[in-house]
């Protein structure tokens, strides 16, 4: 860990159709003080709301921090924590079946911020027993729902 302060972040995307309406959440917790974030795109995807959520939230932090990210969605974790982003990268956004990387312009973005910050990714079950998850989930259903009026 960076010298830096302790940042815990909770995330979530939620999309109605794939893609259709979608929003996403995120709760900053520093020093026993909360701070929820939530937005939402009109035509998106389920993933690229997970990868917003984290975005968004590493986009509050004003300077270097060691960050903890909580997210249910594993293709955000699996991303970073078994090297998939990396290696996107280096093979010019071409994955291992020959197809391009979807949301490069985010996955740059996270690219930035894993410079910046000491980041770690937690998986964690999703509509489970985990309180800030199921908050970030309901944040994110609202955005969706007020976005798909």
């Amino acid at each position: 860990m960076k010298n830096g302060k302790n940042v815990t972040i909770y995330t979530d995307g939620a999309c109605s159709g794939n893609p259709g309406p979608g929003g996403y959440a995120a709760i900053l917790i520093y020093n026993g003080i909360e701070k929820e974030i939530s937005g939402a795109e009109a035509n998106t995807t389920n993933n690229r709301m997970e990868i917003l959520a984290v975005l968004r939230a590493l986009e509050m932090l004003k300077e270097p921090c060691n960050v903890t990210i909580y997210s249910d969605s594993a293709y955000v974790v699996n991303a970073i924590e078994k090297g998939w982003l990396n290696s996107w990268k280096k093979s010019n956004w071409i994955k291992s079946d020959k197809k391009q990387v979807k949301n490069i312009e985010l996955w740059e973005e996270m690219l930035r911020f894993l410079e910046i910050h000491d980041i770690k990714f937690v998986k964690v079950k999703g509509h489970s027993d985990n309180e800030y998850n199921n908050r970030c989930d309901k944040l994110a259903v609202l955005e969706r729902e007020k976005i798909a009026k």
